[in-house]
């Protein structure tokens, strides 16, 4: 079979893992996840165009989502990309409904996130994970995946450190124990 330039088989192949060993697909997959990740975060910032809010926003969880990936494992062809995405349907929900509620985010983020996600090449089945998570990044329990508890818990990680500076700092551990989902 011929492949296009720059795709392997580990690109595509179930048994890749197998053949080559977890060490060797593991490095292969972060130095092409940076690739994607820029690709990406192209994409978000030419969707949302000067709304550096949501940009920024995005960014914090993409960071976070990376400490916990290397903490916890996780499959970063799917957590950075959910990472960036995830909050994309804020601008539909804004627009087709006048507001910016967790359930039209939800909602109308797969279908964004699966229009950019094709657009920059990546796999059906990995698409279709990605949209889940973000279909669900605002319900703790819908989903029990690694790489559903660590886009969760990075979301959570900068909106906990937003809210904080308004609240009461004494109820942070308490706080902690109840939201996240990884260690």
């Amino acid at each position: 079979m011929r492949l296009a330039e720059g795709v392997s088989c580990l690109d595509w192949c179930k048994y890749a893992k197998d053949c080559v060993g977890d060490k060797v697909y593991n490095k292969y997959m972060r130095n092409k996840t940076i690739t994607l990740k820029e690709k990406l975060l192209k994409e978000l910032e030419n969707y949302f165009g000067n709304d550096s809010k949501r940009i920024n926003h995005a960014r914090k969880v993409m960071d976070y989502a990376e400490r916990l990936l290397q903490q916890e494992g996780g499959d970063w062809q799917i957590v950075i990309p959910a990472s960036i995405l995830h909050d994309v349907g804020i601008k539909v929900a804004e627009e087709k409904y006048g507001s910016p509620l967790n359930y039209y985010q939800d909602k109308e983020g797969t279908e964004v996130a699966r229009k950019i996600l094709l657009q920059v090449g990546l796999r059906k089945e990995d698409i279709e994970e990605i949209c889940e998570i973000i279909a669900h990044h605002h319900s703790a329990g819908r989903i029990n995946t690694l790489n559903f508890k660590i886009l969760y818990d990075a979301d959570c990680l900068v909106n906990l450190k937003e809210n904080l500076k308004n609240k009461d700092k004494q109820s942070t551990p308490a706080l902690i124990d109840k939201v996240f989902l990884t260690q």
